[in-house]
C-alpha cells in the first residue's frame, strides 16, 4: 500500500514525499483510514512505529479539507498532549513538515521556559496546539486557551504522562474539552488505569495494537555484556571508541547517574552531553540539536527526556544501566530501530541487574545474545557471567568441608611437631646429665 491510495489531499501527499516517505508503516497503515473515517482510535504502540505521522496526517488531512482557512482567526481546533518537551517540540517539528503546503499553522507549549513567547504565538492563532499537561492548564487557566472549536484530540504516550504523575492534570483536561470530538489515544502499555482512562475520554472507539516484538525488536542486532558495575565506564569509553564516526545514544537510569557519565567519557577524551529532568531546556535542546546535527556523537539520556530523541541513522543505542521497567527496554533500543530502519543496541548488565534481563527476555520473548568476553572482564566478572563456564580444575570454590579438613590436618602437623620437639628435649637432657 502507499499513502496515495489512502486518500490523501495532494498537498500532504507532496510533502510525505519531500520526507521521502513512501509507503505507510504498520500503525499508520491501520490507523490512518480509521481517522479519515472520523471514529475514536485506541492505539497501543511504543515508541518508534510511525504514531506521530499516524495520528498527524489524518488531523492535516481534516483541516484542510475543512474551513479552517477561509476564517478570518485561526482557531485551536486540534490539540495534541504529550509528556515531554522534547517529544512535543519532536511533533510539532512532524506536523510542520506533513503540513508544509497546507497553510496550517502549529505552536508547542511546555514548561520550563517564560510563557511570553508562546502566549504570542497563541495570540496570533495557530489551527494545531501541542503542549505538554503542566503548561497547558496554566495556560488554560490564565485564558489564553480556548477549546470552545476543538474537533481533534490526542493523547500520546499515555502510560508515560502516568508514570510521571500527570494523571490528575490529564483528567482535568478532558474535563475540560467539548463532548463532540473526534480523539485518539496512544500507550505502549495498557495497565488497569490506562484502561480507565481510555474509557473516559473515548467514544464509539476501534482498536489497534502493534507488538514490541513486531515493532522493534525484531529490527534491531541486541547483545549484552556481563561486566561490573566499576567496569561500565572502561568498557563504555571503549565501544565508543570503536565506532568514532558513529551517533551513540546512552540511556541511564538516574539523573545522576548521566552526569557521572559524561564526567567519566571526559576523563576519557570523549566529549557528551546529558539531557535529563535537571538540566535547562536551553541546555536541552543546545545538546540534543548538536545530536541530530551530527556535532556531537554521544548523548546520554535518561528514559523521560530521551521520549522525544528522533535521530536519523542513530547507528547504536547503548543501555548503560538495564531499565527496572521491562517494557522502557524496548522504548530505548526502538530510538535505532526507527519505523523501517535496522539499528544496533548494546546493553551492560551488572550482577544486580540479572532479574531485570530475565524480566525483558520475557517480554520480548527472545533471549539478549551474550557478547564475547571484553578486555575489561574482571574476576568478579567471570564468577558472574552464566554463559562462561568453569572447569572442574579450575577456580573451584571452597566447601565448608574443605575448610575442616585443612584445619583438621593443620592441627595434627602441629601435634606431630610439638610431639617431636618434646622427644628431642627429653633425649638432649638425658645426655647432659
Amino acid at each position: 500500500m502507499t499513502f496515495k491510495e489512502l486518500g490523501l489531499a495532494e498537498p500532504i501527499l507532496k510533502a510525505l514525499e519531500n520526507e521521502g516517505y513512501k509507503s505507510p508503516t504498520p500503525i499508520q497503515e491501520q490507523a490512518i483510514p480509521i481517522l479519515l473515517r472520523g471514529k475514536d482510535l485506541l492505539g497501543v504502540a511504543q515508541t518508534g512505529t510511525g504514531k506521530t505521522a499516524a495520528f498527524g496526517i489524518p488531523i492535516l488531512h481534516h483541516l484542510y479539507e475543512g474551513i479552517s482557512l477561509r476564517q478570518n482567526k485561526r482557531i485551536v481546533q486540534a490539540l495534541v498532549v504529550t509528556p515531554t518537551r522534547e517529544l512535543a517540540i519532536q511533533i510539532g517539528e512532524s506536523l510542520t513538515a506533513y503540513g508544509r503546503h497546507t497553510g496550517l499553522r502549529n505552536t508547542v507549549i511546555f514548561g520550563g521556559v517564560k510563557q511570553a513567547q508562546q502566549v504570542r504565538a497563541l495570540q496570533k492563532g495557530v489551527d494545531i496546539l501541542v503542549a505538554t499537561p503542566g503548561r497547558l492548564l496554566d495556560l488554560m487557566d490564565q485564558g489564553y486557551i480556548s477549546f470552545h472549536h476543538l474537533k481533534f484530540v490526542v493523547l500520546d504516550e499515555a502510560d508515560q504522562m502516568l508514570d510521571m504523575g500527570f494523571i490528575h492534570d490529564i483528567k482535568k483536561i478532558i474535563a475540560k474539552l467539548p463532548p463532540k470530538r473526534q480523539s485518539l489515544f496512544f500507550s505502549a502499555t495498557m495497565p488497569k488505569t490506562i484502561v480507565e482512562l481510555s474509557r473516559k475520554m473515548l467514544g464509539d472507539f476501534e482498536r489497534i495494537t502493534i507488538k514490541p516484538e513486531q515493532a522493534t525488536a525484531e529490527r534491531v542486532e541486541q547483545g549484552v555484556y556481563f561486566v561490573s558495575k566499576k567496569n561500565k565506564p572502561k568498557l563504555l569509553a571503549h565501544l565508543i571508541n570503536e565506532r568514532p564516526k558513529d551517533s551513540v545514544l546512552v540511556f541511564s537510569r538516574t539523573k545522576h547517574g548521566a552526569n557521572k557519565i559524561v564526567k567519566k567519557l571526559g576523563q576519557a577524551d570523549i566529549r557528551a552531553a546529558a539531557i535529563h529532568g535537571n538540566k535547562s531546556q536551553a541546555a536541552r535542546q543546545k545538546a540534543l540539536g548538536s545530536f541530530k546535527a551530527g556535532a556531537l556523537k554521544v548523548l546520554v539520556a535518561t528514559d523521560i527526556a530521551a521520549r522525544g530523541i528522533d535521530v536519523d541513522e542513530l547507528s547504536l543505542v547503548i543501555n548503560y544501566d538495564l531499565p527496572n521497567i521491562s517494557e522502557t527496554y524496548v522504548h530505548r533500543i526502538g530510538r535505532t530501530g526507527r519505523a523501517s530502519a535496522s539499528g544496533i543496541a548494546l546493553s551492560f548488565c551488572d550482577k544486580e541487574e540479572r532479574p531485570y534481563l530475565r524480566d525483558i527476555e520475557k517480554l520480548i520473548k527472545q533471549e539478549v545474545p551474550r557478547m564475547p568476553e571484553h578486555q575489561f572482564v574482571d574476576e568478579e566478572d567471570t564468577k558472574e557471567a552464566p554463559q562462561q563456564k568453569q572447569r572442574p580444575s579450575e577456580n573451584k570454590p571452597s566447601s565448608s568441608s574443605d575448610h575442616r579438613n585443612r584445619n583438621r590436618n593443620r592441627n595434627r602437623n602441629r601435634n606431630r611437631n610439638r610431639n617431636r620437639r618434646r622427644n628431642n628435649n627429653q633425649s638432649n637432657q638425658g645426655n647432659n646429665d
